[in-house]
């Protein structure tokens, strides 16, 4: 009687499995679909200072010994009343003079990008530099907390691109890499004022590659016949499924020769510090190198590099959070569910080997 529970509680799990993989399949199909009117979502703002803060508190709430927690408050409260004092007459004495430019305190907003081959986060970038451009004043500075290993030559350029608009406000921009930035990583790092790398953080691979597989020998051999019609003699220089030229191979090359030439120009211009014929060999760096061909200024992590501008500066994090449709919602909970369902049958075969 076991051995059937066990065979009945098996396939109930792999009619739930097969059900759910057919939400997935469904929902993912629907979300394909581009909405008419784009991609909608809204703004996310957080302020930093506030969470490191009462992170800290949580902490000293446990370690601080009460005598010592008690002489703490007391100068601190004594420091707010001081400050709170001189900001008033500081806002007295500006408004006595309404010709004087009022700065104010520095500012840090941060944004995060988690690249793929598409560089599919440039859109979310686009609408978290739109939010801050108009905000950004002299002496603020933007940390970009960037993740890549490269992909699509025209997608990373446009993610550049994007970067290249904080520039334009008279902000600074700092690019923080914690694991990898290479290939299309760094051709939206080099655009920053400065580059912070972690010590193992993969840098460089300045170079194009591509890479297309053809089955023309298969299909002949099949007796398939493949037509490629085209207007233009460059208009197709190979191709997956017809026989390539030698013609159109050079072609291929040719423009992968220039394709490179304007990454290495686009790399030189925006860091001049670098020898570009030494660095643009497609070889990548960890960062104690790459600091040492100027290819990073610093080596630190972005955490580190974040908590020591806090006590300099008031930090925002800027999110662009998109806005969902059910089908995603659903296929978010369907993905779940076959995690866990996956999760419980490996559990309980494991079991079965264990003593």
């Amino acid at each position: 009687m076991e051995f059937f529970q066990e065979i009945g509680l098996f396939l109930a799990e792999a009619v739930i499995l097969v059900t759910a993989i057919i939400v997935v399949v469904v929902a993912i199909a629907a979300v394909s679909q581009r909405r008419r009117d784009g991609e909608e979502g809204y703004i996310e703002v957080r302020r930093l200072n506030d969470r490191y803060a009462a992170f800290h508190d949580a902490v000293r709430a446990f370690t601080e010994h009460p005598e010592s927690r008690k002489v703490r408050e007391k100068a601190e409260k004594k420091t707010t009343k001081a400050e709170q004092k001189q900001a008033k007459q500081k806002a007295k004495d500006e408004a006595g003079d309404s010709s004087e430019e009022i700065e104010g305190v520095a500012r840090l907003f941060v944004l995060r990008f988690q690249g793929d081959i598409r560089a599919s986060e440039t859109e979310s970038l686009r609408e978290e530099i739109s939010a801050i451009a108009p905000e950004l004043r002299q002496g603020d500075e933007v940390l970009l907390c960037l993740e890549s290993p490269g992909g699509m030559v025209h997608s990373y350029g446009l993610a550049a691109s994007q970067l290249q608009r904080i520039r334009a406000t008279g902000a600074s921009l700092t690019v923080a890499v914690d694991k990898v930035a290479a290939s299309g990583g760094y051709m939206m790092a080099c655009v920053a004022d400065r580059i912070i790398s972690a010590p193992f953080a993969v840098i460089g691979s300045i170079g194009v590659l591509a890479q297309l597989p053809n089955f023309h020998r298969l299909l002949k051999k099949n007796d398939v016949d493949f037509e490629l019609l085209t207007a233009g003699k460059y208009k197709r220089t190979l191709t997956m499924f017809g026989e390539n030229t030698d013609d159109g191979r050079a072609k291929f090359v040719e423009d992968l020769e220039d394709t490179y030439d304007l990454f290495k120009d686009f790399v030189a211009l925006n860091r001049p510090v670098v020898d570009i014929e030494v660095v643009a060999t497609g070889e990548i760096w960890y960062g104690q190198r790459a600091l040492d061909q100027k290819l990073v200024d610093e080596l630190s992590t972005s955490d580190a590099y974040l908590q020591t501008r806090l006590a300099e500066t008031e930090a925002f994090e800027v999110r662009f959070v998109p806005k969902k449709s059910w089908q995603e919602k659903f296929g978010m909970a369907a993905e779940a569910g076959i995690e866990r369902t996956f999760l419980r049958l490996w559990q309980q075969g494991a079991s079965r080997f264990l003593p």
